[in-house]
């Protein structure tokens, strides 16, 4: 390998070094536009996963974030109150508080 080997080495070769990502994914979805809608369902599964991670860990009453001014916030929830994400035939309303206060 001699001086002619290294040149050729340091140059890009096409469709692998010198274009950017975004080329290469429009690239790709022009050759195949069925990855278009697989793409978008999911990113749109991603994005959905991570906004109810983003609910649970600030609206749960499980998580703890400030254990020095509230060190068990489940004991504060009153029966009416809804954390679940879906409550099929529960009326929260209609609840009576059944447990001590502390």
């Amino acid at each position: 390998m001699g001086v002619d080997g290294a040149k050729a080495a340091s140059q890009p070769r096409p469709g692998v070094g010198g274009a950017s990502l975004r080329a290469v994914i429009f690239r790709q979805f022009k050759r195949h536009p069925g990855l278009i809608p697989l793409i978008g369902i999911i990113g749109l599964g991603m994005g959905s996963a991570a906004l109810y991670l983003l609910r649970l860990a600030l609206f749960s009453p499980d998580v703890c974030w400030d254990k020095k001014n509230n060190p068990e916030p489940w004991n504060k929830l009153s029966p009416t109150d809804q954390y679940k994400f879906l409550a099929i035939n529960t009326d929260y309303k209609s609840l009576k508080k059944d447990r001590p206060d502390f």
